[in-house]
């Protein structure tokens, strides 16, 4: 009878580990669920359950595989894309995923109303670039469509990354009614606090996505975030955990990131739109002090990825340098030695982002420049950029594909990541160079690239962030660690360690 009562148990404790969703703890946000203008990494990790494009990230190498594409060829002169849609792909409400699907997708996200953050990245496709700045219209855009499962793309220039920059949610086939999905999961709820998805019935892979249901709680209370999940009511935290707390301490993984913290210069006034100006206060940034703090200190905007080789970083102090430097910038301006100069830093309210410009006021007012500053709320402050009127601004950048110039991007003349709006043109010929190029001289241009936008004094690169996941990875298969921190929801799968009963022999 103790035996027959002792397999109910463990019955029962397995039903309910198996019946659960696949349970998920991030901060408390606000996430933006449209593909064409969510902005953030954790609103990526959602959407890689949402929706699919032709290409998906390999959830350990990163490198692009196919999705939606079947097949695809590029020509001679690798400048035209003819993509081969696989038969049978559907939209969550059962409509097929076609050809026409993804040009009209791709449309929209170009259409200059809806101010996609990333759709300067098809600026490689014919006739994009004036669409989206509105000089052109949807009739000129490189994309055609040949029968139902047949694109084509033509481009201003070969894109060797084309895929890599595919995978990026932006370019998922999305339906013009957003309660239709493409991705192996739809939305069943989101109150604000809680986010639940469910299989995708539709789905044209659904037979190897393992997991039934996602539920993704959104909570700051770090010590009953890891409570839940060392009682096992949590499957994954994202950062917010009491890391003391945790009883495992193999699940708690920290990983280098393809990310990188720096401040950036608006160059929209004087004299900060100068170089010469620029490169003054960086030669009196006190930069172990300013890097003091940081897991991974950046001399450089781009993480080391790959073969890509880096250009000489900054990390030079030098006090009396600067002052030199600052008279000569002063002389080619024709200002007076005594002319007032001012800076004005924009920082969120967090303690560290105010403690960072203070060890930059205490420097810089060395060289006799009076240095503010301006203080918003850190849920405001991404979106204040664009029209706040001050000279320096802080930034962390997570690529969004395994590739340079995901960083390079931020700074091209034309790209709609441009918060700078500072314009180079040899900057952008090193990119366009890169365009034709392939292999080991890519890097070289790309990296050139780079070296032009250091040298010219526009960025002070303080840190490569790393990740925190707490995470039992003898029961969550499918997730590995990786440079952009993205684990797509379709290849997560469970397998439970169910408790063992002591002294337990089983009889017949």
């Amino acid at each position: 009878m103790k035996n027959k009562i002792a397999v109910f148990l463990l019955f029962l404790i397995s039903a309910f580990l198996f019946a659960r969703p696949f349970t998920i703890i991030d901060s408390v946000h606000y996430y933006n669920l449209d593909p064409h203008t969510a902005n953030y990494s954790s609103e990526a990790q959602i959407l890689t359950g949402l929706y699919e494009g032709l290409f998906s990230y390999d959830p350990l190498s990163l490198e692009p595989v196919p999705a939606l594409v079947a097949d695809y060829k590029i020509s001679r002169d690798r400048l035209r894309w003819t993509f081969t849609l696989k038969e049978g792909a559907r939209f969550s409400n059962g409509e097929e995923i076609t050809a026409q699907s993804i040009k009209d997708s791709w449309l929209s996200l170009l259409n200059p109303a809806t101010e996609a953050p990333f759709a300067s990245l098809l600026d490689c496709i014919k006739g994009a670039s004036e669409y989206r700045a509105g000089t052109g219209v949807a009739s000129d855009v490189g994309i055609s469509v040949q029968g139902k499962l047949q694109l084509t793309l033509r481009l201003v220039a070969p894109t060797e990354h084309l895929p890599s920059i595919l995978c990026h949610h932006s370019f998922s086939a999305v339906h013009q009614d957003q309660n239709i999905y493409s991705g192996p999961f739809v939305l069943e709820s989101y109150d604000g606090s809680q986010l639940r998805m469910k299989k995708n019935p539709q789905y044209h892979d659904v037979a190897n996505v393992a997991l039934e249901e996602i539920l993704v709680i959104q909570s700051d209370n770090t010590l009953e975030n890891s409570y839940l999940f060392n009682t096992g009511e949590v499957d994954w935290i994202l950062t917010v955990a009491d890391i003391g707390s945790i009883i495992d301490y193999n699940s708690v993984l920290i990983n280098a990131e393809f990310a990188t913290e720096y401040l950036f210069f608006k160059s929209h006034k004087a004299p900060w739109n100068s170089a010469s100006f620029r490169n003054a206060l960086l030669a009196a940034v006190p930069w172990e002090t300013v890097r003091g703090n940081t897991f991974v200190p950046a001399t450089t905007l781009i993480y080391p990825i790959g073969e890509y080789t880096a250009p000489a970083g900054l990390a030079d102090y030098d006090l009396e340098e600067a002052k030199l430097l600052l008279e000569q910038a002063r002389g080619e301006a024709g200002m007076s030695a005594d002319a007032p100069l001012e800076i004005t830093i924009a920082v969120s309210d967090t303690e560290y982002a105010k403690n960072q410009a203070e060890i930059l006021l205490q420097s810089w007012s060395q060289l006799g420049i009076q240095v503010k500053m301006s203080v918003t709320p850190i849920q405001r402050y991404l979106d204040s950029i664009p029209s706040w009127d001050a000279d320096l601004f802080s930034y962390t950048w997570i690529g969004d594909f395994a590739d340079p110039f995901a960083f390079l991007e931020l700074f091209r003349s034309d790209s709609t990541l441009n918060e700078s709006q500072w314009h180079n043109s040899e900057y952008d010929r090193l990119l366009q160079e890169a365009a034709f190029a392939t292999g080991e001289k890519r890097l070289e241009l790309l990296s050139a690239a780079e070296d032009v936008l250091l040298s010219d004094g526009m960025i002070i690169p303080i840190s490569h962030p790393v990740t925190l996941n707490i995470i039992n990875l003898n029961q969550v298969k499918g997730w590995n660690l990786n440079a952009l921190d993205i684990h797509p929801f379709k290849y997560l799968h469970l397998e439970k360690v169910v408790p063992s009963i002591p002294n337990l022999v089983l009889g017949k």
